[in-house]
């Protein structure tokens, strides 16, 4: 559950920095034997920004919970 929690947070924090991305792909438009028609099409990825306010809270709880769960088995 440690793992997951630190997972949580690195990803939360980098989702913060880079709010969305961007690649481009070459989708097939005809494809006739020989003949083939490409196209590059450009795509992006956007997150809210509290997607990944969210996503830091969540980890840090999952650490929280794993530390208490801990003590409390000792």
């Amino acid at each position: 559950m440690k793992l997951v929690g630190v997972l949580f947070i690195v990803l939360g924090v980098l989702m913060l920095i880079f709010r969305s991305f961007s690649f481009t792909r070459n989708k097939k438009v005809v494809d006739f034997g020989s003949v083939e028609i490409t196209r590059k099409e450009n795509k992006t990825i956007s997150w809210p920004l509290y997607a990944g306010g969210v996503a830091v809270a969540g980890g840090a709880t999952l650490l929280v919970l794993d530390r208490t769960r801990r003590r409390g088995s000792s």
